[in-house]
């Protein structure tokens, strides 16, 4: 008795004979092969309005060792691990307040409110504060710096900053500089990473 599939034909010889052999593609070529990157080139500008006259292959051995220049140069530098879980020297908020408060102090004594001008010279004191904070010598402290105008129209604001931190090592600084139709705010956040 012959099994017959779903078609109730049996199979025939022909169902498994192999597909005739056909002939193999030309590998493409390499654009790491001195020869073929000049051609490389051309198919792929074949299509566009510019013309490859001539291409001058980066082959040799000094490209080799400018590329070895490169990746040292991209490396990080690797230190060994010091161990150390608190800072050599703790941030000190008093001396920090005063030096931004001084700051403040200096830059915006003569200053009226205009929001266009108010708001390049925030940048401008964040990053004098954060350069005076840096002075104090703070190694392994990240900085992170805010500086708010408020102006005065008889409104009241409340302002709030969240933070996941360490309270032994981790702490912040407020110092405020208050006109006639503006308050400044600069709130210096000082993270110690480990």
């Amino acid at each position: 008795m012959e099994k017959r599939g779903w078609g109730g034909k049996p199979p025939s010889a022909a169902a498994f004979q192999q597909p005739p052999m056909t002939p193999r593609k030309e590998r493409r070529p390499s654009m790491f092969e001195k020869e073929a990157y000049a051609q490389i080139l051309r198919e792929r500008l074949r299509e566009s309005i510019h013309d490859v006259q001539y291409v001058e292959p980066p082959f040799d051995d000094s490209i080799a060792d400018i590329g070895k220049e490169w990746k040292s140069a991209l490396a990080k530098l690797k230190f060994a691990n010091s161990y150390r879980m608190e800072p050599l020297k703790k941030f000190q908020a008093y001396s920090v307040e005063t030096k931004v408060q001084q700051i403040l102090k200096e830059n915006l004594k003569d200053v009226k409110y205009d929001d266009k001008v108010l708001s390049h010279l925030s940048l401008e004191l964040a990053d004098r504060i954060l350069l005076a904070v840096k002075e104090f010598g703070f190694h392994r402290y990240k900085f992170i710096i805010k500086v708010l105008f408020i102006q005065k129209t008889g409104q009241a604001i409340n302002t709030a900053s969240r933070w996941i931190w360490d309270v032994a090592w981790d702490s912040w600084v407020a110092a405020k500089h208050e006109t006639e139709t503006y308050v400044a705010l600069a709130l210096v956040f000082a993270l110690y990473c480990e």
